[in-house]
């Protein structure tokens, strides 16, 4: 193996700058998504004195104004570039999780979810851009796949640590998790400030000198995405396959998690020690996507779990407490495995000099468009009392969609644009793209919580 570029260490392979950009993106992805208020902001707005139907219909709004703030915000990322995007998404959620604490009133939580969702739509994107291409910038691309699934397991990390302290800061100070979460993005947003400015990267100035100060270029930047996804069936197809995986772990840990549990009898007062272990689960599958065998490709894990996923719904209308904890468990791991993979997987698919930030996007808004469709379906199935057959269902669609997916993957009809035979080893090399070796590379994805 080659000693790698100047400055790199020998034991590592990563230069200065690599080691600065994954630390600080570790930072940054842990706090911009500690929301300390997550186990309660059911209980809290309900003490605020709002409905059930207001509650759920912010839930709804939030939903429809993702999808809608990501078609601009994926464009400005790749207007003023992806380290200014990070920082103005930090700002924006500090300043969300403080709606909450000057106004506890509908209004107030109205304004925190849309404020959330702008800040999500114009760092979910960016985040992960800024760390692929820092790492390729510095030739240390091999490290992507574990800098992305090490950052997203410390995340999940610091929420099983946090959460079950919440419960004693709010006899504290009631409003205790939104100022708490506020700090959090504030750190943030520190991490933001503090990251290197890669090289080549004009934060947007020499596209403004070639009309990016108009408004023609960003429409310029949507049509050379949607051509970009028109002419790559097999990045279509990856993304397609994608929205199976988002939709049933979003699903099933946000709006099925407590009717699942008390469905079968798990009381209220053990939800948070259920969380906290699903939590451990994700982290452990999310910090080593490298347990996976490399004798399948990317694409056949992420589908292989994303079935997993499917049987693990349907088994949980057989079991009892103690089976559909553990169910839960294993549905939490497989998520975990699966999320880096599918990053790598559609980042690859991206060719190199496309409007990454805006063509993910609109990968993002396909995602979010299925999930608000789902959820709907689930609130009807719920409240006609037909849970297990949600479960049921669910997994039978899942199965239909990436089964249609691998016929036309080995069938022939899509041709893989890029060649990447498999889950790469620690400290893989990373060659050509027309090599036959792992590729360890990726540009960005957006599933977040």
């Amino acid at each position: 193996m080659s000693p790698g570029p100047p400055g790199t260490r020998p034991d590592t392979g990563l230069t200065h700058t690599a080691r600065r950009i994954i630390h600080l993106n570790y930072g940054f992805q842990l706090l911009f998504n500690l929301l300390w208020w997550m186990p309660v902001f059911y209980a809290y707005q309900k003490t605020a004195g709002l409905s059930d139907s207001q509650i759920f219909g912010i839930q709804s709004i939030y939903y429809v104004a993702f999808c809608l703030f990501e078609i601009p915000t994926g464009l400005i990322a790749d207007r003023i570039g992806a380290r200014n995007c990070l920082r103005a998404g930090a700002v924006v959620m500090t300043a969300a999780n403080l709606a909450p604490v000057l106004s506890a009133s509908y209004t107030g939580f109205l304004v925190h979810f849309l404020a959330i969702a702008l800040g999500r739509s114009l760092t979910s994107g960016a985040a992960s851009a800024y760390l692929y291409d820092g790492l390729r910038a510095e030739k240390c691309d091999a490290h992507y796949l574990k800098a992305e699934g090490t950052a997203r397991a410390l995340g999940l990390a610091a929420k099983v640590v946090c959460w079950p302290l919440v419960g004693p800061l709010m006899t504290v100070a009631h409003a205790a998790p939104y100022v708490l979460s506020a700090a959090s993005a504030a750190g943030s947003l520190a991490c933001a400030v503090a990251l290197p400015r890669l090289a080549g990267e004009g934060d947007g100035a020499g596209r403004a000198a070639d009309g990016g100060r108009r408004g023609g270029a960003f429409l310029r930047d949507a049509g050379s995405a949607l051509r970009c996804v028109a002419s790559s069936r097999w990045l279509a197809l990856v993304m397609v396959q994608g929205v199976a995986l988002f939709t049933l772990s979003r699903i099933c840990q946000v709006n099925l998690f407590q009717p699942i549990l008390l469905d079968h009898g798990v009381g209220e007062a053990s939800h948070g020690t259920v969380l906290a272990a699903m939590t451990v689960a994700e982290a452990v599958g999310s910090a080593r996507p490298q347990w996976l065998s490399r004798r399948l490709p990317p694409v056949a894990w992420v589908s292989i779990l994303s079935l997993v996923l499917a049987a693990t719904l349907a088994a949980m209308t057989l079991g009892g407490p103690w089976a559909v904890i553990a169910l839960l468990c294993l549905f939490a791991a497989a998520t975990g495995f699966a999320y880096p993979v599918q990053r790598k997987l559609v980042n690859d698919a991206v060719p190199p000099d496309a409007p990454r930030a805006t063509l993910l996007s609109v990968e993002s808004i396909v995602d979010r468009a299925v999930c608000a469709l789902a959820a709907v379906a689930v609130g009807a199935y719920v409240s006609a009392g037909h849970l297990d057959a949600l479960l049921l269902h669910s997994a039978l669609a899942t199965a239909v969609l990436l089964g249609v997916f691998q016929l036309l993957v080995r069938g022939g009809a899509v041709r893989r644009d890029r060649p990447g035979a498999g889950i790469p080893a620690p400290g893989a090399e990373v060659r050509d793209a027309g090599d036959a070796v792992p590729l360890t590379g990726g540009r960005k994805q957006r599933h977040d919580t």
